[in-house]
């Protein structure tokens, strides 16, 4: 198990949750949730964290609460997990770390 930063960009009021493709370096995350009084960033750890089958106080929002760019820190996850995550959102193809930085 480890920690990790994931810098991402979030699209809110999406049409439909989804993770993925990267953009500009950072992975996209689109939630159905407004960006009104945090609930877009509380849909943003909802949805990671049933993607990673972990606990909801494990991911935290340690930068750009109030923005799009946004990075996450996420504890006790496995290599695995984030890889399963990653490979989910290229469709089956690895090729980088998606803005991950182990800690």
């Amino acid at each position: 198990m480890m920690a990790i930063t994931l810098d991402i960009l979030v699209q809110p009021r999406a049409s439909r949750e989804k993770i993925g493709p990267m953009h500009d370096g950072r992975l996209k995350i689109a939630v159905t949730a407004p960006p009104v009084d945090g609930e877009a960033n509380a849909a943003v750890v909802e949805l990671i964290a049933r993607r990673l089958g972990i606990a909801r106080g494990d991911i935290a929002v340690i930068a750009g609460a109030g923005s799009r760019r946004k990075t996450l820190r996420i504890e006790r996850v496995t290599r695995a997990q984030l890889e399963a995550l990653v490979e989910d959102t290229a469709g089956g193809q690895s090729g980088g770390q998606a803005g991950g930085k182990t800690a």
